[in-house]
This record gives C-alpha cells, structure tokens and sequence, in this order.
C-alpha cells in the first residue's frame, strides 16, 4: 500500500474476512498462516479449510453474511468521504503502514480503520490512563504531563473516554509541537463517536493525531468491546502512565497488559484518603515508577531529541503552605469535606460556606462529590 492510498486493493476480501461470523480471531490468524491472504482463503476448498480450522468454521466462510454488502457500501463511502484536512484509511496486517507495535500482542487486528492523519504510527509514544470520574488535580495532572510530553515530541494515546483520557488528549493537543499529537484508540465504529460529549475533542484529534478502530463501522459501544481496545493502547506507548485509577478500574488492566509487553509502567501518587488514587498507589507497591513531573517519564522513555517542556507541572502546585488565606491553610492539598474542615478552621458554617464559594469562584478550589472540597493548583 502506497501513502496516498487509502485501502489496498483486496480490502473487500478482508473485510468479508474480518466479519465472518462463527469464526475466531485465532481461527482468521491460522488461515491467513496457511493460505496467505484473505483472497487465497476464499479461493480455496471448503474441504482445504476445514484442515486448518474445522469444518463449522470452514463452512461459514463459504457464505458472506446477510449484512456484507451492507457493510461493503458503507466502507466505500466512509473510505470516499472524509473530512476537510483528513483522511479515511485502512490498515491490513500485510500493510506497509500497518504498525509495527500491534505484531508483539498475540492476537493482533486483522485489520484497522484510521481516520486522521495518514502518518505511519512509529515514533514515541506514551499510553496515559486513568480514571472516568478524576478528582479536579487528577484531570490537571493528565493536562499538564500531556502537554509538557506532546510539546517535546511524544504522542500521547489514550482512549476519547472522559475523564482522564479525555483530559489527555486535551493536553496532547495544547502542547503540540508535531502533526502526531495524539492517538485515540476507540471500542466503536469511526462512525460514531462514544461518548457524544467528546465529539469536538475526536474531530480536533483527526486533524492533529489520529483515531483508530479494529470495529467495524456503525459498531455500537459494547461492553466488551473497551477491555479489548485497552490492549492496543497498552501497545502502541512505550510506557503506560497511570494518572488516578480505583483499585478495580480498567486503567490497571492497561497497565497490566503494558508490562506483558515490557513497556515501562508509571503511576502518580495522590491523597491516601482518595479512592482514585489507590489503584496508582497499589501499582506503585508492584514496581511501577513514582513520577511527580513530566519529566520524570522523559528522562525514563529516553525519548530523542530533547526537552522542551512549557511550565512544568508537578502533581502539586509550588505555592507556599504559609498560604495568608486560613481557609486553604487548613485545606492544604487533600481532598476535606465540611465538617472536617470546620474543625480545622473554628469558623461558624456560613461564614465558612460562604467563603468557600469565593474561592470555588475564584478557581482556587473544586467542589467535588459527596461534600468535599479540593485545592487547585494555580496557574
């Protein structure tokens, strides 16, 4: 496939191939081992590939399911279509552009929808994660490492989820200094975007990154479908950076399939009274490295070129604790509800509410769930 081609020439057969119903992933990998190519497959006997894989899988390749032409046309058209300053392409496992990072994990995408950038993904790359509900440091945090990452040449991937994801890509592009910025890898079709409150975020990435899907267009947000995908960014970064996770998120699934693959896991530490920070914490306890700039993934990754890095970060803010405000005193940098923070303080609770909204207003602290109240960081 050449660099201005958008598919190449036999994508029908693999994508009849890719969505044969009643035939594994491992069952493709093995006729595609055996006969070559998705046309070979085709062409050859029922009786030949029910030698390889069976005869309940041979015989349903022998048919195109009901919705193949269906899905054909809507490929076409997809592939025929993109926006203004981007493209629509699709990646086979024999593509020259096909990356290099997909071919350590043992069941690999047969084949990849992309919309974005026709760039191949080679150069360095970090997977950010974390969680969907982040507390207001923790999606500043994902910001700030984003942007001081992306605008010293690394790609930031990460999955369009909210939250964290979200909060990555964001910062991705604000600091980008390449066409690269950013990868978003998504469990649905490129037809859609999931969730829908992302879709200005998915169509900025398009114009300084790339998306990228293994489903088939119009494929709906399946449960299964996010655990999977997680792979493919776990992949695609040398390194994997947790950013705030509960203890049973899918982020440390990530960063589990990340150290399979010998990529470098990192984890930021947070309040040991938040429960998004317990699952980085837990990491930390397994061997992944502690940071507390952006930085300190740079000089781990052992990127190229060198660091240019806007106004560093840390996971806390450089303002005194001598802070003259006694409210924020008494905060300090852990999240607090009122009535703890009333104890502190010895205000009566109007006063302390009403002061408290001051500060909300004046962006110096966030209101978070369950009553509690949390410090920002200041720009």
């Amino acid at each position: 496939m050449t660099s201005t081609s958008p598919a190449c020439e036999d994508w029908p057969d693999w994508l009849r191939l890719t969505n044969s119903p009643g035939v594994s992933g491992r069952q493709l990998r093995q006729l595609l081992q055996a006969f070559g190519g998705p046309t070979q497959v085709f062409a050859a006997s029922e009786a030949a590939r029910a030698q390889c894989v069976g005869d309940a899988a041979a015989a349903a390749l022998s048919q195109p399911s009901a919705d193949a032409p269906l899905r054909r046309a809507r490929t076409e058209h997809w592939l025929a279509h993109p926006a203004p300053g981007v493209s629509h392409r699709l990646w086979t496992l024999g593509d020259a552009d096909y990356p290099s990072a997909f071919l350590q994990l043992s069941d690999p995408p047969l084949m990849l929808y992309v919309q974005g950038q026709a760039q191949k993904l080679e150069g360095p790359a970090l997977a950010v994660v974390g969680s969907r509900n982040p507390t207001a440091q923790g999606r500043e945090n994902a910001l700030a490492f984003a942007d001081n990452l992306a605008a010293s040449g690394i790609c930031i991937v990460s999955g369009l989820a909210l939250g964290i994801d979200a909060a990555a890509h964001e910062g991705a592009l604000r600091g980008a200094q390449h066409t690269m910025a950013t990868v978003a890898v998504v469990g649905t079709g490129l037809d859609r975007v999931y969730p829908k409150a992302n879709q200005a975020l998915a169509q900025a990435i398009a114009l300084q990154g790339c998306l990228i899907s293994e489903y088939p267009l119009g494929a709906a947000p399946m449960a299964a479908h996010f655990p999977q995908r997680n792979r493919l960014i776990a992949a695609l970064g040398q390194g994997c950076l947790v950013v705030e996770a509960a203890l049973s998120s899918g982020s440390l699934i990530t960063a589990n399939q990340a150290l399979e693959l010998g990529r470098e896991v990192f984890a930021i530490p947070g309040s040991i009274h938040s429960p998004q920070s317990r699952g980085c914490h837990a990491l930390i306890r397994q061997g992944a490295k502690l940071v507390e700039s952006a930085q300190d993934v740079w000089d781990e990754l052992r990127a190229p070129g060198c660091w240019r890095a806007q106004t560093e970060s840390p996971i806390e803010p450089s303002a005194p604790e001598d802070t003259a405000d006694p409210v924020l005193k008494a905060l300090g940098w852990e999240p607090c509800g009122l009535d703890q923070l009333q104890a502190r303080c010895g205000w009566d609770t109007a006063t302390l509410q009403a002061h408290l909204l001051a500060l909300e207003l004046a962006h110096q602290i966030s209101r978070l769930s369950g009553g509690r109240f949390q410090r920002q960081r200041l720009a």
